[in-house]
């Protein structure tokens, strides 16, 4: 088990980790005909938006309640009333998340009796679901708020239920904010190769992954899970649940629908991978379909091509903790060293994590620790670029925000094609550092005056 410790510092020096409510909207944003709503002020909202466009390059569904200072000190009730109006007349969304910020949850905002007063004094739009989350910033991480919106999302909209296995080719997945959409679209293709159809929840695969509609532009969310998916969720023959951070999301869609569910906490690497067919085998009744047995027979020809590259070679991570322990130890199993390990928050799947010691902290605290231990790759979000520049290291881009390169968001990580991928990607760029390293580097790379030098002192031996 790694022990976790605390940085210890007064004060955040180079951020890692991102807000809850940034969290807490991504996963409103995986769900059909729906507004995230951030309480609070203005320009918080629009800085969270520019995150999303940034990362996904795409135009984001999100609103405010614009709080002020006036808002602030006398009360901000009108100014949520007032949202929740205007998004209804103007954009009739089926879903609207309600997400309490830092100002609002300082101010000591009644969000459940705002609420009680809309649907009092506004009965017209009693079709209209709201959805509330309290994600304040002064907490948690871009993970723990993504868990706490999900969470809420089953508490208000999946009904109670005991038809668990009325609908025996259907699974839930609970799907964790660690996943890309590219993630989330090879794990529906993946099931559905056992003869499955999966409710994912939220599905960000079917609403930031970067297509077109015909449209041109939408002001509410285009995809994602529907608010009758999520009604059905309670028939599923069983929840996968992928991401630790999810479970206790998970525990309340059990007690709720009484559909059992398989924990899974990363689909990387051969170990995670092989338990997640074994289940997809046992919950369908089908055997392994070959292009899949094929998949996993090109994953082991990849560790073996790149072992002796990546071998015992000491690298330094920082992520959310789902990320940190799944991808963490996926490195460890491809034989690298995880010399030093940064997390955004502190959450208990972080003792898993196969290293000796997890830092709660921030990037400062990777620089250090990865100047320490010497190691020889970073890992993180596109924060570490200027880290990675200064301690002249590679960078594998992983998290959010990923803003300095394109398609970030489009690419697979998980299952065996994504984490074949992955020993691709690591050995490049391992290889690239390599030949820079003045005892590997070619004679004949090293400068024009260099070149001819051992030209000369190496013509007499040439025949």
């Amino acid at each position: 088990m790694a022990k976790v410790s605390l940085s210890g510092k007064p004060l955040t020096v180079n951020p890692l980790k991102v807000s809850q409510p940034v969290g807490a909207s991504l996963a409103f944003l995986g769900l059909a005909r729906t507004m995230p709503l951030e309480h609070g002020a203005r320009g918080c909202t629009s800085f969270n938006k520019l995150f999303f466009m940034r990362h996904f390059r795409e135009p984001i569904a999100l609103q405010t309640t614009a709080m002020d200072h006036v808002a602030t000190v006398l009360g901000s009730d009108g100014n949520v009333i007032e949202a929740l109006l205007t998004i209804a007349a103007r954009n009739r969304p089926d879903v609207v998340g309600l997400i309490t910020t830092g100002l609002a949850e300082t101010q000591g905002v009644d969000i459940d009796g705002t609420l009680k007063q809309f649907r009092r004094d506004h009965p017209e739009h009693a079709g209209m679901a709201v959805v509330p989350v309290s994600a304040t910033d002064t907490l948690g991480c871009l993970e723990t708020g993504f868990a706490l919106a999900v969470r809420a999302i089953i508490d208000h909209l999946v009904p109670k239920s005991r038809v668990a296995g009325r609908r025996p080719d259907q699974v839930t997945v609970l799907a964790s904010s660690m996943l890309t959409p590219a993630d989330i679209e090879a794990i529906k293709e993946w099931i559905a190769a056992f003869g499955l159809r999966a409710i994912v929840l939220p599905d960000l695969a079917d609403s930031v992954d970067g297509h077109l509609i015909e449209e041109g532009y939408a002001t509410l969310t285009y995809g994602g899970t529907t608010r009758e998916d999520i009604a059905r969720v309670g028939e599923s023959a069983a929840t996968l649940v992928i991401g630790s951070s999810l479970d206790k999301a998970a525990d309340l869609l059990r007690e709720r629908t009484g559909v059992p569910d398989y924990r899974f906490a990363g689909l990387m690497g051969l170990t995670d991978c092989d338990a997640f067919v074994h289940t997809l085998s046992r919950i369908s009744g089908r055997p392994v379909p070959p292009a899949i047995a094929r998949q996993r027979s090109q994953l082991q020809d990849a560790i073996v091509d790149c072992h002796f590259t990546l071998a015992d070679v000491p690298v330094a991570i920082a992520a959310d903790a789902d990320l940190l322990a799944s991808l963490g130890n996926y490195l460890a199993d491809l034989g690298l060293r995880l010399a030093a390990a940064v997390a955004s928050a502190n959450t208990t799947q972080l003792t898993a994590l196969s290293a000796d010691e997890v830092v709660v902290g921030d990037l400062e605290d990777l620089e250090n620790r990865a100047r320490a231990q010497d190691v020889s790759l970073l890992v993180a979000n596109s924060h570490g670029a200027e880290l990675s520049a200064r301690l002249n290291l590679p960078l594998l881009r992983a998290g959010f925000p990923l803003y300095d390169n394109v398609g970030g968001h489009a690419r697979t990580w998980v299952g065996y094609r994504g984490s074949r991928q992955t020993v691709f990607e690591l050995t490049n760029l391992l290889l690239a550092r390599r030949r820079e390293i003045p005892p590997y580097r070619s004679i004949y790379w090293q400068g024009t005056a260099r070149a001819e030098e051992s030209w000369e002192a190496a013509a007499p031996c040439i025949v």
